[in-house]
């Protein structure tokens, strides 16, 4: 299929509006009910890429732009749906399914036609390919290299000369992750993996027991017929493929069950204020990310394992008749010694998450505790705390051993003692008499399922009270605004007019800020200082949208926050916070430097990127780099000194190109002849300015 044939499938850019609200439908995704109106024609492409994410919100969804490589592009088309691809300037292809090896795209006329993704990729990839193809044909022609061969050829030197190559203008719609549990469990997959493992694990105990039936009958009555022998036979085979069915639907289940949940965790880290992170501590959230871990393996094993253990005794009540009450007395002493074990368990992984979190404290500041404390010190604390630790573990170990060893050995011998009676005396018949066994036995085997992964329900149980919040969390909704974006600011307009700010950083304590005032004109340079702790980080985030003031006005470009959307805000609103609070992740350079930007960086990034290092007197350190910018750095790689740190810090945040940029006490660890660099490459490149110091 050619490139044009996909044009004349795809929705013009002036009905892109349209082509979202038919995808979202087609797509079942967010409100079906939602219209959206389609953007100005004059929207260059650079508008659009904002406009797009912007109307996904408004219908109840998230987009994400999705990079693919040049190679491989076939492969990675597949996964992209429903997404909307730009082919060309003006051309959106509206993707909403995919079949096999073929992609389902939705027309203008609201009809869906099957594309091949190999086509599809030839003819993204062709405009780009369209002169070396000819060339590349033509010298593969003189070398006289067979006909056969050649398109194999060209294609091999192609696809290795398409390496490095991206293309960023897919976007891929999923539902909002905070939003409709059950419709993103099933968008996962889970709810019918979940019905697929309980059909095949009924299935294939139902088949369990009826061989046990004609096994106890052919034994009982003392024959062997050779059709009922091959008929057991038959039933043990048939139980292979159910067996086969449960293990591939549970491990279905588990991976999307597993992935929705990490979806929502990494959502509700990213929507927690600044305060709540200050508050929980870095060791406290490496507890978290450690539960959590807790909460995937239940969902694996010991949840699953669970789920169908239960199932199996509610078969065996069934199965049991009279003997189903002395069951059910049974199985209310296993609740029992369960609840037992989990609060044991609960008070067992409080004592070690605060081991976690002392010890990474410790760890963080361990140079500080051997310079400044005693070394017999060193350890007095994490000596008591093993020791607490030690006396919970042993009261876990015993409720364990109760729960594990004698629970299903004790329903063993009960079941057993009632049923011996009968048999002796010969008053069950002996097809009844097999079932019966069948059933104490079925049982039994649950019961060891039950209690075996118990431990892994207690540990999801105690994991689930620690990372709930993160997980109420992610429904918090963002203000997502009226408008898709805001125009750049004139030279001498109001950027930012705050009125009476009032910030508190609880609902009852004294007020951090108290009606603060101030109005920055785009092209201003404003310094402002105060003492040590008078509130200028505090006023300073509130400018960058990273809190919300408790009352007052504040605007940007005439706007307030719930018209502009938190997104708009800060692209308008560039920060270099505060040293400890700043950070050089464990990657290369160009990624700390170009993070505010999409990632991966193209070739005039990282030219820019350069550029502003070299002009802010960092180009020593780029030349004692063996990658350049590329170079590994951080607590794993090149280690900068406390003014090259700085500086990163400052680049990070003029390379957002954002109309105002604030720095926070960001020129503090630089001698005056860095100063002096570092402060004029700052006053060329920013628009508008505010420096904070003391």
């Amino acid at each position: 299929m050619e490139t044009l044939d996909f044009v004349a499938l795809s929705w013009p850019a002036s009905r892109i509006g349209d082509a979202l609200t038919a995808l979202m439908r087609r797509a079942r995704l967010g409100r079906t009910d939602g219209e959206l109106v389609n953007p100005a024609v004059c929207q260059s492409a650079g508008e659009l890429k904002n406009w797009i994410p912007w109307a996904a919100g408004r219908l109840g969804c998230d987009a994400s732009v999705l990079d693919m490589p040049f190679r491989g592009l076939e492969h990675a088309l597949a996964g992209a749906y429903p997404a909307l691809l730009q082919l060309t300037e003006n051309a959106y292809l509206a993707i909403c399914a995919r079949h096999g090896k073929k992609l389902s795209v939705l027309t203008p006329s609201l009809q869906v036609r099957q594309v091949s993704t190999r086509d599809l990729a030839a003819a993204i990839r062709e405009p780009g390919e369209r002169a070396s193809r000819a060339e590349l044909a033509r010298a593969l022609t003189e070398a006289g290299l067979p006909l056969a061969k050649q398109r194999r050829t060209l294609d091999l030197v192609l696809d290795e000369q398409a390496t490095g190559k991206r293309i960023d203008h897919c976007w891929i719609f999923r539902s909002q992750i905070g939003k409709g549990t059950f419709r993103l469990l099933r968008e996962a997959g889970a709810i019918q993996n979940a019905g697929g493992l309980i059909f095949a694990h009924i299935g294939q105990y139902l088949l369990w027991l009826a061989s046990w039936a004609v096994l106890g009958s052919l034994s009982f009555s003392g024959r062997m017929d050779r059709g009922w022998l091959l008929a057991w036979v038959l039933l043990l085979l048939t139980l292979i493929p159910f067996q086969l069915a449960t293990t591939w639907w549970q491990g279905l289940f588990a991976i999307g069950l597993g992935g929705w949940l990490k979806r929502r965790l990494l959502s509700g880290i990213l929507k927690l204020s600044s305060e709540e992170i200050r508050h929980q501590g870095i060791g406290g959230f490496l507890g978290q990310a450690l539960e959590a871990e807790s909460i995937e393996a239940l969902s694996v094993s010991g949840g699953i394992a669970g789920l169908l253990a239960i199932i199996e005794l509610l078969m065996a009540i069934f199965l049991l008749g009279r003997f189903a009450l002395v069951l059910a007395g049974w199985c209310g002493l296993a609740v029992l010694a369960g609840w037992q074990f989990m609060r044991r368990y609960a008070a067992a992984t409080g004592v070690r998450m605060d081991m976690t979190q002392d010890l990474v404290e410790s760890m963080v500041g361990h140079r500080t505790r051997l310079v400044q404390q005693n070394c017999e010190e060193w350890h007095r604390d994490e000596d008591r705390a093993l020791d607490g630790y030690l006396e919970v573990s042993h009261g876990l170990d015993r409720a364990g051993c109760w729960l594990v060893g004698a629970i299903p050995r004790g329903w063993l011998l009960t079941g057993l003692s009632c049923l011996a009676p009968s048999i002796v005396a010969g008053r069950t018949l002996s097809a009844q008499s097999a079932v019966l066994l069948g059933g104490i036995l079925l049982a039994y085997g649950a019961f060891r399922k039950l209690a075996g992964s118990f431990v892994d329900i207690a540990a999801g149980w105690a994991a689930w009270r620690r990372i709930k919040p993160l997980f109420d969390a992610a429904g918090r909704a963002e203000v997502g605004g009226d408008a898709p974006s805001i125009g750049a600011p004139r030279a001498g307009q109001k950027l930012i007019e705050a009125d009476h700010l009032t910030f508190r950083y609880r609902s009852t304590g004294t007020a951090a800020l108290h009606e603060c005032n101030i109005t920055i004109r785009n092209g201003d340079r404003i310094l402002l200082e105060g003492p040590s702790g008078g509130g200028k980080t505090t006023f300073a985030s509130l400018l960058a949208g990273l809190r919300e003031p408790e009352s007052g006005l504040l605007l940007i470009n005439g706007l307030d926050r719930h018209t502009v959307g938190t997104a708009n805000w800060r692209r308008m609103v560039a920060a270099a916070p505060q040293f400890h609070e700043n950070h050089i992740l464990a990657e290369t350079l160009a990624f700390n430097l170009l993070m505010g930007r999409s990632w991966p960086a193209t070739g005039a990034d990282l030219e820019e990127a350069e550029c502003l290092c070299r002009d802010l007197g960092l180009g020593s350190v780029l030349d004692r780099m063996p990658s350049g910018l590329l170079q590994t750095v951080g607590e794993g790689g090149w280690q900068l000194s406390h003014g090259e740190k700085s500086r990163v810090y400052i680049a990070r945040a003029l390379l957002q190109q954002a109309p105002l940029v604030i720095l926070d006490e960001s020129f503090a660890a630089l001698d005056p002849e860095n100063l002096k660099t570092a402060l004029e490459c700052t006053l060329r490149r920013a628009d508008t300015l505010l420096v904070i110091a003391h």
